[in-house]
C-alpha cells in the first residue's frame, strides 16, 4: 500500500511518494493521470511503477502541508488541462448513519408521522436486503447523484464555496474511489482518497427531490491517493473548527463492513452506464457518509474549517468555508435567435 500526492510550485508540478516525514518526487511523470496511463500501457501496477520512479527530489512533508514551502498540495487526481474529462459523482444511503440522518431530515414534524418510513429509509432497506450480492451476481441499485466535473474539485486547504443561490453549506465526510478508463473504456480503480462531498442540506430538507440540486457544488479530496488499500473497515473522525476552537466533532466509519452495499455493487451500478465508460476519462466517486454536523443542528458559516481524516489514509483533509455574495437577481439567458 503506497500513498501518492500531487504538488506544484510556480514553475512546475510533480507526483510524490509519501515517505513520512518526507515526500519523494517521481521522475518521468508530472501527474497521477499520466502515471496511471503509463501503468496501463506497460501492464504494470501503480505500486511497482511509482516506487521505481521515486528517485527525485526529497521534500519535507510538514513544510508542504503547512504552507511553508514553495510547493503546495494539489488534488490527488486531475486531468491536466482538461478538467471536463473528470466526472464527479456519488452514492448515498450506503451507511446506516446516512439513512438515519436522511430519515430525520425528511420526516414530517407532525406527531402522527414520526414513525413513518420515508422513501430514503425504504431505499436503504433495499440496500440492506440486496446491496451485497454473491460473486458474479448483480445487486440492487443504490441512490446515485452527480456533482459536476473536474472544475468542481478543490485541493486540500482550498476554500469550499457556499454558492450565492444556496441555503446552506455542510460537510459530508466520506471516502471516494478514483478511476481511470483505458482506451477501450475498461475502468481501473487507482485507489481511494479522503473526501468532503459538501452539500446544501437545508435545501434538501425542504423536499428529498431537491437532493440532485443540493449536490451541484464544489467538493474536495485528498491530500493523498492511497493505492491498494483495505476498504473493509475504515475508522475516522470529522471535525468543525470555528475561530480556532472545535465547534463539533464526531467519530465516523466507512468501508464495506459499515455499508449496506458492497464496493463491487457500487462500482457496477456506476459503470454499467455506457456514458460512464468514455476512454481516457477519470471518475471521482463518493461512497457516502454516516454522520453530518447538520444532523446535530450545526449551521456552518464562512471562516469555519472542516477537517476529515480516516485511519490509514494519510494526513487530514482540511478546507475552510467561504460564502459567496448572495444572488438577488436571476441569471439571464441571451437569445441568438
Amino acid at each position: 500500500m503506497i500513498h501518492l500526492v500531487q504538488i506544484a510550485n510556480s514553475l512546475s508540478r510533480r507526483v510524490a511518494l509519501v515517505k513520512e516525514p518526507f515526500l519523494q518526487c517521481l521522475n518521468e511523470v508530472t501527474s497521477i493521470y499520466e502515471l496511471a496511463q503509463l501503468c496501463i500501457r506497460r501492464r504494470t501496477s501503480i505500486t511497482e511503477l511509482a516506487t521505481s520512479l521515486a528517485t527525485g527530489e526529497l521534500l519535507l512533508y510538514d513544510d508542504v502541508y503547512s504552507g511553508n514551502s514553495p510547493w503546495r498540495l494539489l488534488s490527488p487526481i486531475d486531468v491536466p488541462g482538461e478538467p471536463s474529462r473528470m466526472l464527479v459523482t456519488g452514492t448515498g444511503l450506503t451507511h446506516i448513519g446516512s439513512a438515519k440522518e436522511r430519515q430525520a431530515m425528511h420526516i414530517s414534524d407532525q406527531p402522527k408521522q414520526t414513525e413513518a418510513v420515508t422513501d430514503s429509509m425504504r431505499m436503504f432497506q433495499w440496500g440492506v436486503a440486496g446491496g451485497s450480492p454473491t460473486e458474479g451476481k448483480i445487486g440492487v441499485a443504490p441512490e446515485w447523484f452527480y456533482k459536476g466535473d473536474g472544475f468542481m474539485v478543490r485541493a486540500p486547504f482550498e476554500a469550499l464555496e457556499i454558492p450565492g443561490h444556496a441555503e446552506d453549506g455542510g460537510e459530508e465526510a466520506e471516502m471516494a474511489g478514483i478511476y481511470l478508463l483505458d482506451d477501450a473504456g475498461v475502468p481501473y480503480r487507482l485507489g481511494f482518497v479522503v473526501g468532503n462531498e459538501f452539500s446544501d442540506h437545508k435545501f434538501e430538507k425542504r423536499n428529498y427531490l431537491n437532493l440532485a440540486g443540493s449536490k451541484l457544488r464544489a467538493c474536495s479530496i485528498g491530500p493523498e491517493l492511497v493505492v491498494d488499500a483495505d476498504f473493509t473497515d475504515v475508522q475516522g473522525e470529522v471535525r468543525i473548527e470555528r475561530n480556532g476552537t472545535t465547534l463539533w466533532h464526531r467519530q465516523i466509519a466507512s468501508g464495506e463492513q459499515n455499508m449496506c452495499h458492497s464496493l463491487a455493487n457500487l462500482e457496477h451500478h456506476h459503470f454499467k452506464f455506457a456514458g460512464h465508460r468514455q476512454p481516457g476519462s477519470v471518475h471521482v466517486h463518493f461512497f457516502g457518509a454516516n454522520a453530518l454536523s447538520f444532523g446535530d443542528g450545526v449551521v456552518l458559516q464562512g471562516g469555519d474549517v472542516m477537517e476529515i481524516r480516516f485511519d490509514g489514509f494519510g494526513r487530514a483533509l482540511r478546507n475552510p468555508i467561504v460564502e459567496e455574495v448572495r444572488l438577488h437577481e436571476p441569471i439571464r439567458v441571451h437569445s441568438l435567435g
